[in-house]
């Protein structure tokens, strides 16, 4: 797509000149190539753009290597999708209205579980993808998780499992909890041993409890906190956990989504599963959410895979197509307005829709 890397350039730098981001960063892969555009400012205050191979925090990306942990689970024969969480996690999963004997672990890969937020244990309520809070106490201590969700299942549920669909990072939180009590391991130890080191994604992780930093070169990423732009990047994202912990790169995140697509992490029938989509009540394009995967219609008529996330100070979206072309998208501050998410999301559409 060499003919298109202007028009990708041009857009990028839109995100700054237009839509007033701090900086931005496209990755792209096809069949093992790497380009990678820069613009605007990693570090506002020094002015240096995004470090090459950037490490960002990737949000709810997390909760497709997630699900691709469950869906291994599946395919070794030690969880069933349609067993009710009730049988791995007795007596977790009740509260008004929620009983953990009718929601399956397909319902909590699905959001369509019915299960509350639990970030409104917080005081947000974050937009699909997304986990977001100014509370100081949240951003430096480390949450206690099993005490979030027992708070998060004290609130009615949403509506019956399977009835609609609605975003909920508590879906999350338990499929973890289900695998740490089926393995007897950490979610992180899991999906580094299981994802991360067979693919070699070197500079991808799951960050310790403790952890408050980026461990290799980074943007810095920023917030708006009482009108004021706040560098945000240092925080301890244990509340954000199995949803949306994870920190990687865009090369990292376009390996792992074209592996997973490739059936290299998971059988042809695990695969199906994953894929298997529920239709999203958005405008636009069709998009489809199946088990921490999501479809989207490209402007090409090709289908588009992938997750995306928001976390204070990083936004990220992108895809893989079955021709072999991956992309990811990086801003250093969560929009305030949709406007520069459709047009981060124009950019991913470019990109895959361009001609080889």
């Amino acid at each position: 797509m060499a003919e298109g890397r202007a028009k990708v350039t041009a857009a990028l730098h839109n995100l700054i000149s237009a839509d007033h981001l701090p900086g931005a960063q496209v990755v792209v892969t096809e069949h093992g190539q790497v380009w990678t555009a820069n613009a605007g400012a990693g570090n506002l205050e020094q002015g240096t753009p995004f470090p090459d191979n950037a490490q960002v925090r990737i949000a709810s990306n997390t909760k497709t290597f997630v699900a691709t942990v469950m869906l291994q689970l599946v395919a070794e024969g030690k969880v069933e999708l349609d067993a009710p969480v009730e049988r791995y996690l007795p007596g977790v999963v009740h509260g008004p209205g929620i009983d953990g004997n009718h929601i399956t672990i397909r319902n909590m890969l699905q959001h369509n579980s019915g299960i509350p937020e639990y970030a409104a244990e917080f005081g947000v309520t974050p937009k699909p993808g997304q986990i977001e809070t100014h509370n100081e106490q949240v951003r430096w201590g480390i949450t206690d998780m099993d005490e979030v969700v027992r708070n998060a299942l004290t609130a009615p549920a949403d509506f019956e499992p399977g009835a609609q669909w609605a975003y909920s990072n508590t879906n999350y939180a338990l499929a973890a909890m289900v695998i740490e009590r089926i393995t007897g391991s950490s979610i992180g130890a899991e999906i580094t041993h299981r994802i991360i080191e067979p693919l070699g994604l070197l500079d991808t992780y799951y960050p310790n409890p403790d952890e408050t930093d980026i461990r290799g070169a980074h943007p810095l990423g920023y917030s708006q906190i009482d009108g004021k732009l706040v560098d945000y990047t240092r925080q301890n994202v244990t509340s954000a956990g199995a949803a949306g912990a994870m920190v990687s790169t865009g090369a990292d995140l376009n390996r792992f989504f074209t592996a997973l697509l490739n059936e290299n992490l998971l059988p042809p029938a695990q695969l199906a599963e994953m894929k298997h989509t529920v239709p999203l009540p958005v405008p636009g394009p069709p998009v489809g959410y199946g088990l921490g995967l999501m479809s989207q219609q490209l402007s090409c008529g090709k289908d588009s895979w992938g997750h995306g996330g928001d976390i204070d100070g990083f936004e990220t979206r992108g895809g893989v197509t079955s021709d072999g072309r991956s992309v990811t998208v990086i801003v250093n501050q969560v929009p305030d307005a949709p406007e520069p998410t459709r047009n981060i999301n124009q950019i991913v559409d470019t990109v895959l829709c361009a001609t080889p």
